[in-house]
Parts: structure tokens; C-alpha cells; sequence
């Protein structure tokens, strides 16, 4: 990628896989949270502890993500050190996202405690708490095997689709971020990143 002149961003959830990451030559860092929606790392170091971490451990910019929602997030980003940060599940909640409209509905009328990290024999992954959710919960507390986890979830990627773009909000993978408790209504894009900026120089302004 980088011989064809693209610049390469990898996400990593700890500081070690940062320094790996930049040893192999990446332009930028994206450091992902405990608070993000799906897949997320085994650490589980929450995005305020993660960023001045990785800040720390590289040279190259680092871009924050992980439960963000709004401008006075990105400012503390910001005041920790990154460059910049990627937002996920608010953009789900927006007009234009491609995602089903219960999807979005779920999002807008989450509460805190509604998202947890599931499916650590696999891959760790913050899902919203469904009828799937509960059976993947109720198996690992009965000592599930990986393979057996598997069984439950069939074709990850068909299980995603049926719950985020098929609308089955039941039985499909939810992904979403503990930010959902902030969300409140569905956008369009630019109101959203309006909202953003808005709120950014407003929570500037005070600590000024």
C-alpha cells in the first residue's frame, strides 16, 4: 500500500501493538477504547487511559476512538495528546447511514449499561444486549468452548448484517459503542459535524 503512495492508519487497543504497528511502518494510529462498539481489545483499557499511553510510546500521529460522541470528548482528546479522533456509532444514528432503521432506533434510545463486552474466548466485542446477546452470555457462563460459541453465532458476518442492516434487532449482532447513552436523535451527517465543531469551541471557551 504505501509503494503505491496510500497512506496506511491501523487500529490497536494497547500500547504494544501501537509500537508493533509503527516498527511496521504505518503512517498513523488509531487507538480504540473499551467503550467502542464491536470488535475491541482483550485489555479492555478504556480510551482515556489508552490515548495518553500510546502518546507516549509513539512518534507518529495518533488519532483517538472509543465511545465518542461529541465536541467536548474531542477536546479532551485533543488535550491528551491526539491528532484527531474516529467516531463510529454516531454516524450510525444519522440519515444517510446505511444502517436499518431499528438499528438506528436502538441507538437513539440506549441507555447507560445497555452495550457489554461479549465473546472474549473469540474475539472480545461490545454488542447491545438482545435476545442473541443473552444467549451468548448464558453459554459462556456455562463454560461454552470457542467452537461451541461459533455454533451460536453461525456466519459472524451474516449475523452482523441481519441485526445492523437487516433490522433483526433480536436475534442479529448489535455492535455498538457505550456512547449510545448520548445519542439521542437521528441527523443528517452535516448537522451532526456541525454539532461537533459547536460543541468543540463552546467546551473550549469554558475552560478558557
Amino acid at each position: 500500500l504505501k509503494e503505491a503512495g496510500i497512506k496506511v492508519i491501523h487500529v490497536v487497543a494497547s500500547s504494544a501493538f501501537a509500537q508493533k504497528a509503527e516498527s511496521a511502518g504505518v503512517d498513523a494510529i488509531v487507538t480504540e477504547g473499551f467503550e467502542a462498539g464491536g470488535h475491541n481489545g482483550r485489555e479492555e483499557t478504556t480510551t482515556m487511559v489508552l490515548i495518553p499511553s500510546v502518546v507516549n510510546t509513539v512518534k507518529i500521529p495518533v488519532i483517538a476512538a472509543g465511545g465518542i460522541a461529541n465536541g467536548s470528548q474531542m477536546l479532551a482528546c485533543f488535550t491528551m495528546g491526539a491528532e484527531g479522533v474516529q467516531i463510529g456509532t454516531r454516524f450510525i444514528a444519522t440519515i444517510e447511514a446505511s444502517a436499518h432503521e431499528n438499528f438506528k432506533k436502538i441507538i437513539i434510545e440506549g441507555k447507560e449499561g445497555d452495550t457489554m463486552l461479549s465473546l472474549k474466548k473469540i474475539v472480545p466485542t461490545r454488542l447491545f444486549k438482545n435476545k442473541l446477546f443473552y444467549t451468548i452470555e448464558k453459554a459462556e457462563n456455562a463454560g461454552a468452548t470457542p467452537e461451541e460459541l461459533k455454533q451460536i453465532l453461525g456466519e459472524g458476518e451474516n449475523n452482523a448484517k441481519t441485526g445492523m442492516f437487516d433490522g433483526d434487532i433480536e436475534n442479529g449482532m448489535l455492535e455498538v459503542g457505550q456512547n449510545i447513552a448520548l445519542i439521542n436523535e437521528i441527523k443528517p451527517v452535516q448537522e451532526v459535524i456541525n454539532n461537533l465543531i459547536q460543541e468543540y469551541i463552546l467546551a473550549l471557551s469554558r475552560l478558557k
